[in-house]
């Protein structure tokens, strides 16, 4: 589903006119980005959690010439899927 059939689906379901279910998905993205900046986790029971992993600095391989390069430390997001998401992706 790409973001302009998401619009469609909110404005359909929440009886509303497209440009304000852009506005209301575009602020869900802007708010779960800003938490995440801010090294908090967002949490929706039942969906799931987003948080920000860290990985550690490396040494990598370039695959075309084999030479070693090193990769820094990053952060990186994080999406774990709740029990109810989980559940009914199986049926």
């Amino acid at each position: 589903m790409t973001k302009e059939e998401m619009i469609a689906k909110i404005a359909t379901d929440a009886n509303i006119n497209k440009r304000q279910a852009s506005d209301a998905l575009n602020s869900f993205f802007e708010n779960v980005t800003y938490s995440l900046k801010k090294g908090k986790k967002v949490s929706f029971v039942g969906f799931g959690t987003f948080t920000v992993n860290k990985r550690k600095a490396r040494v990598g391989r370039n695959p075309q010439t084999g030479a070693q390069i090193n990769i820094p430390a990053s952060k990186v997001p994080h999406f774990r899927a709740g029990k109810s998401l989980r559940e009914a992706i199986k049926k």
